[in-house]
């Protein structure tokens, strides 16, 4: 193999930062991971983290967007959510009791991944959930 060729395949999506785009963006999620025995997993994770992104920061706006983009390579399915910006604390993970409306999606999402990081930029934040083919590749970790 070249040294420059990469086993990982990529995608990419951005949405204006209405509800209704969660749902597009769960199942273009879903059309790419057809097949997957992650594909629930990670359909789950993308609408928790673009409905954060929505709710949360200035993706929510009337000019606002987030990214989402998927890369699947045979050991590791990587989900991310990039939003707007605007707020001035990272996405965190509360761990809320079960009666809690709001405040449980991350700490979801830190369930159902192997593995969850959170960036930031200029822009905003960017929050990467792993899943994992062979759990065993790796522990849970935040």
């Amino acid at each position: 193999m070249h040294e420059y060729t990469s086993t990982a395949r990529v995608w990419g999506l951005s949405c204006p930062g209405f509800p209704e785009e969660v749902s597009r963006a769960r199942r273009w999620t879903r059309d790419i991971l057809r097949g997957s025995p992650l594909v629930d997993d990670a359909a789950l994770i993308v609408s928790e983290l673009s409905t954060n992104a929505i709710r949360h920061t200035a993706s929510g706006l009337d000019s606002g967007i987030f990214h989402l983009s998927v890369a699947v390579s045979a050991q590791v399915v990587a989900v991310s959510v990039t939003d707007d910006g605007g707020t001035g604390t990272a996405p965190k993970i509360e761990h809320q009791d079960h009666d809690a409306e709001h405040g449980r999606g991350l700490d979801m999402v830190s369930l159902i991944a192997h593995r969850v990081v959170v960036h930031s930029s200029d822009q905003g934040y960017t929050v990467t959930a792993e899943l994992y083919a062979d759990p065993r590749l790796g522990g849970r970790s935040c």
